[in-house]
């Protein structure tokens, strides 16, 4: 009879004597290599295969649980750096600022939109000029600290609504259902100004926070839950696009608001099942190919049907 006991080692560390078995696989594991189980110990392996074949928990619209923001602090770190960004270089506002038509003249100002021919080195800016990044360049962009009515408060504002609504509907959401409706916020929010003030220069995030705010409002009511305190929001969110009109966008405010909910209804509203994300994907899509048909078309009838490309 053999008199040496056979020695059994950890199959992730050979050098390492041990005794225990995992649970599931009944190989052998080291201390360092144990994870606790119901019953026993699993190791590292099994552990990662049951992982998988967990449900992971969905969202209402169907996207996935995210505990932490973090599209809405990415989204306030761009805006913050592209404030930055224009304090060191102020013509970063007039070459990325939501415009549709306008003149550059020989000195260097900016100019009423009038349809061609140019005379005295005068050129055309904006959507009419090809520069179709103008349509979410500006929803990153927010007025410089001397100008305007509100001045550095622009963006400290926008900052402090988008950090307050996005910690509300980002988990609601998701973190890529959220990005598009942002984005698509903005775009709505861009396009609305083409098509009512084609001649303003507008920047700021308040399109795209418009958006939120509707969405908060759509998947409040989708989730049922409590309307009291969402209806206050919304009449006050209602009552600031009034007052705002007087100084700031309206048409950029309005434009988001709308296509926020739009997109906010088709993710919340949408039939769960396997086509659920395939036909959330739809929707947003259609949507976009409204608002670049409506962009072209405005930016068609005001080159007088020449669109730059």
């Amino acid at each position: 009879m053999d008199s040496e006991a056979t020695v059994t080692t950890c199959y992730r560390h050979p050098k390492v004597e041990c005794h225990v078995r995992c649970v599931r696989c009944d190989r052998y594991i080291c201390p360092d290599c144990m994870r606790e189980a119901a019953v026993g110990h699993q190791c590292p392996d099994c552990v990662k295969e049951g992982m998988r074949s967990v449900r992971q928990a969905r969202t209402v619209v169907g996207g996935r649980v995210s505990a932490v923001p973090v599209v809405t602090y990415a989204l306030i770190a761009v805006s913050v750096l592209a404030y930055l960004a224009e304090l060191a270089l102020p013509e970063v506002v007039d070459r990325f600022a939501m415009l549709g038509a306008g003149l550059v003249g020989p000195d260097g100002g900016h100019y009423v939109w009038v349809e061609g021919p140019y005379y005295g080195d005068f050129r055309a800016e904006g959507l009419v000029n090809g520069e179709w990044y103008r349509l979410l360049t500006g929803a990153f962009l927010h007025l410089p600290p001397t100008e305007g009515t509100f001045g550095i408060l622009h963006i400290v504002m926008n900052m402090v609504a988008l950090w307050n609504l996005g910690r509300a509907v980002e988990p609601m959401l998701g973190r890529v259902h959220y990005l598009a409706l942002y984005l698509l916020s903005a775009l709505g929010g861009s396009v609305l100004v083409l098509l009512l003030a084609p001649q303003d220069a507008v920047v700021g995030a308040s399109g795209a926070i418009f958006g939120l705010g509707a969405a908060y409002y759509v998947v409040a009511r989708r989730i049922g839950a409590d309307m009291r305190a969402v209806n206050r929001f919304m009449a006050g969110l209602l009552l600031w696009l009034v007052i705002s009109a007087v100084v700031t966008s309206w048409e950029g405010h309005l434009g988001g608001m709308l296509a926020g909910g739009a997109v906010a209804a088709a993710f919340a509203y949408v039939p769960r099942g396997r086509r659920r994300t395939v036909l959330q994907a739809g929707a947003c899509l259609v949507l976009l190919a409204l608002l670049v048909v409506l962009a072209v078309a405005k930016v068609s009838e005001l080159t007088g049907g020449g669109v730059s490309q």
